[in-house]
């Protein structure tokens, strides 16, 4: 059995390149920025940032496009992908990509470290790769919790 699955929760690096294929197909391009927080061997506080290229097709292309914006925070399920090419100056060239299967946009009204502060405007969506976004939830409703005390005795397992 083999399994290919990335999830990634970050901040966008650079607003979406959105293009269309010779065929008329959408695809688009950003990159994340992840950061890992650790001690080094001496006990000092370090941080690292990774960056990933993630890559989207179809409808779910044209969903990135029109509602991410740098800084701003998505979730990406998808798989790990390399390509290659012969670079100009006859080297082989690699580049790992996440294809997106599934992109998850950052709560609206966050506001990334280049937005100034300002709202991002983007809703909050989870789109998949052939389906439409799901309809939102409505806003401001908390889940009411009843207040009766637990026996654990009334607990069936």
């Amino acid at each position: 059995m083999y399994l290919n699955k990335a999830l990634i929760i970050g901040n966008l690096t650079r607003d979406p390149e959105l293009k269309a294929l010779p065929s008329g197909s959408k695809v688009v391009s950003f990159s994340l920025a992840t950061n890992r927080t650790f001690k080094d061997k001496d006990g000092n506080r370090k941080e690292s940032v990774e960056y990933h290229n993630i890559v989207a097709f179809a409808k779910l292309a044209e969903l990135c496009g029109q509602y991410l914006k740098k800084g701003a925070q998505a979730y990406v399920e998808g798989r790990m992908q390399t390509r290659s090419w012969d670079a100009a100056d006859g080297s082989k060239k690699y580049r790992t990509e996440v294809i997106a299967d599934t992109v998850q946009f950052g709560a609206k009204g966050s506001s990334g470290p280049s937005s100034g502060g300002e709202s991002s405007g983007a809703p909050a969506r989870s789109a998949s790769k052939g389906a439409a976004p799901a309809k939102d939830e409505p806003a401001g409703e908390a889940i009411e919790y009843p207040q009766d005390e637990i026996n654990p005795d009334d607990i069936p397992f």
